[in-house]
C-alpha cells in the first residue's frame, strides 16, 4: 500500500491561483484573520451586509484545520445532547441543535446560490458504541438530541460490517468536500471586492477605536473591528485561554468498491474513538474515511496511534487493506470545559476584537454557526436565540471549576518541565514535544506547531524556533 502523506481534501480540490501577500499598509471596516470556513463565511456575510472586509492568512486559503477534518456536517456530535441537557438544562440543548441545523441548510443555500459544487450528499449520522454497557447512554442521548428537536432514534443495525450494542440515528444529516466549497466561496468574494492576502502572518494585534494589526513584513493594518479567526487565537486573555484545551486526530483515507462502503456518518468514543465516513470518486468506488487516536499535541507515540488506526481500518472494514493506496493527515482541535464553543467578544473588557474557537472537533457546522454570530455582533443585526450560549464571557459553572485547575496543572507542567525536548514554543515558552509520525515540533500549551527546521506552521507563535 503506497502512503501520501497528505489530506485528500488538499490534493484533491480543483488547482488555483494565489493571492499575493499583504506589503505595506492598509485599512479596512473588519480584518478576519485566518482564512478557513470560519474567516471565509464570515467575511462573506459582512461584505454582504456591506462592510469593507479584508482577509488575511498566514499560509494557504483552505489549507488549515479546515482543510484537514473529515468533512462532516451533522448536528450529531458524539453524546453531547445528554450532558448538556443535564448541565445546563434542556433550552440550552435546543437552541445548540438549532445553531447546527441552520448551519447545514446555510450550506445548502450557499452551494445553491454560487453553483459550488462540493460534492454535498445527505446522510444519516449514528453515534454508537459496541459495549453492552454503555446502551444506556445511547438511549440517553436519543432522548436528549429528541428533546432538542432533532430527528432522533436508537437503532441497532447501522449498515457498518460489524455489529454494534446501540447508536443514535439521526436523520438528513450533509457530507461534503470542505475545499471545494471553501474555494466556492473564494471565488464569491472576489467578484464582490473582498480582498484576501495569503502569507500574510499577522504577530501583533492592538485593540482600540482604531485596532492596528502589525505583520511579520512590517506593514500594518487599521481597522474599526477585527476577528480572530484562527482556531486558537492570537490574542487570548487569560479568563478565555484557561477554558482551552487541544488535541490532534489522525485520518486515513483509502478508495473502496461503492458497495463495500458504509453508507452513513459514525462516531463512536470506542478504542480512543473511531469516524467513518465515505466520497465519492470515479464510478463505483468511495473513498472510505477513518479518523481517530486523539492525543495530545506533541506526546510520545504519534506513530504508534496512526498505525492502530491503519490497522483497525484493515480489519473492521471491507476493501481498506485491498486499497492501492492511503492518504494519512491530521487534524487539530480545540476543547472548552464545558464544551460549547466561545464565539464573540474576546472578554469582558473588549469591544472591537471577536473570536471564535473551542468547536471540540465540529467546526464545520460550528464554524458556519459562528460566522453568522460574528456577523450579528458586527452589523448590530439581529442576534440568534444561541447567542449567550456561545459567548466567551459566559460564566463558567462550579462544577467545571476542578476541570480548570486540572487543565491548567497540566499546563503548568509544561511549562515547569526540566526541558526535555531542549524546545520551547516561541509563542509562550511552553516546552515542545516531536511528532515523530508529522515530523513537526508541537506545543501542547496552545497548539503552535513548526516545521522539523523550525518554521512556523500553524499558531498562536509567530516566530520560527531559534536554534
Amino acid at each position: 500500500m503506497r502512503a501520501t502523506e497528505s489530506s485528500y481534501w488538499m490534493d484533491s480540490a480543483p488547482p488555483r491561483h494565489g493571492f499575493p501577500p499583504l506589503e505595506g499598509d492598509l485599512a479596512a471596516d473588519v480584518v478576519v484573520v485566518g482564512a478557513g470556513i470560519v474567516g471565509l463565511c464570515t467575511a462573506r456575510e459582512l461584505n454582504r451586509a456591506g462592510r469593507d472586509v479584508v482577509v488575511l492568512e498566514a499560509g494557504r486559503i483552505a489549507a488549515g484545520v479546515t482543510g484537514h477534518t473529515t468533512g462532516k456536517l451533522t448536528s450529531l456530535h458524539g453524546l453531547c445532547y445528554d450532558r448538556l441537557s443535564r448541565r445546563q438544562g434542556q433550552n440550552a440543548a435546543t437552541l445548540y441543535a438549532e445553531a447546527q441545523e441552520e448551519a447545514l441548510r446555510q450550506v445548502t443555500r450557499i452551494c445553491g446560490e454560487l453553483g459550488i459544487d462540493a460534492h454535498l450528499e445527505t446522510r444519516p449520522a449514528y453515534t454508537y458504541t459496541r459495549d453492552i454497557e454503555r446502551v444506556e447512554e445511547i438511549h440517553a442521548e436519543a432522548a436528549a438530541a429528541s428533546a432538542a428537536g432533532l430527528r432522533a432514534a436508537v437503532v441497532t443495525d447501522t449498515g457498518l460490517p460489524y455489529p454494534v450494542a446501540a447508536a443514535v440515528r439521526v436523520e438528513d444529516q450533509l457530507q461534503f468536500h470542505p475545499r471545494r466549497f471553501l474555494l466556492g466561496v473564494v471565488d464569491d468574494l472576489v467578484a464582490h471586492g473582498v480582498r484576501l492576502h495569503e502569507s500574510t502572518r499577522v504577530t501583533d494585534l492592538r485593540e482600540g477605536a482604531d485596532c492596528r494589526l502589525t505583520l511579520e513584513g512590517g506593514g500594518t493594518v487599521h481597522a474599526r473591528d477585527v476577528v480572530q479567526a484562527t482556531q486558537f487565537p492570537l490574542r487570548c486573555h487569560t479568563t478565555l485561554l484557561m477554558r482551552l484545551s487541544l488535541s490532534r486526530e489522525f485520518v486515513v483515507a483509502a478508495p473502496v468498491e461503492e458497495r463495500r462502503a458504509p453508507y452513513g456518518m459514525y462516531v463512536t468514543s470506542d478504542h480512543g474513538t473511531r469516524s467513518v465516513r465515505t466520497a465519492p470518486l470515479d464510478q463505483g468506488r468511495r473513498l472510505l474515511i477513518v479518523a481517530g487516536e486523539t492525543f495530545e499535541p506533541g506526546s510520545e507515540g504519534a506513530g504508534d496511534r496512526l498505525e492502530r488506526l491503519e490497522e483497525w481500518a484493515r480489519a473492521r472494514l471491507p476493501g481498506f487493506a485491498d486499497a492501492p493506496d492511503v492518504h494519512r493527515w491530521a487534524a487539530e482541535d480545540v476543547h472548552t470545559v464545558d464544551g460549547m464553543p466561545c464565539v464573540g467578544h474576546e472578554h469582558p473588557d473588549t469591544q472591537h476584537v471577536y473570536v471564535a474557537t473551542g468547536f471540540g472537533g465540529w467546526g464545520l457546522s460550528n464554524g458556519i454557526a459562528a460566522a453568522r454570530l460574528l456577523t450579528a455582533h458586527l452589523t448590530g443585526a439581529p442576534r440568534p436565540a444561541w447567542t449567550e450560549l456561545f459567548d466567551p464571557r459566559r460564566r463558567l459553572p462550579v462544577r467545571e471549576v476542578p476541570e480548570v485547575v486540572r487543565r491548567q496543572a497540566a499546563v503548568a507542567g509544561h511549562y515547569l518541565s526540566g526541558r526535555r525536548t531542549g524546545r520551547r514554543c516561541t509563542h509562550m515558552g511552553c516546552e515542545l514535544g516531536f511528532n515523530e509520525a508529522e515530523r513537526t515540533w508541537e506545543c501542547p500549551c496552545h497548539g503552535s506547531r513548526f516545521a522539523a527546521d523550525g518554521r512556523v506552521l500553524q499558531g498562536p507563535a509567530t516566530r520560527p524556533l531559534e536554534d
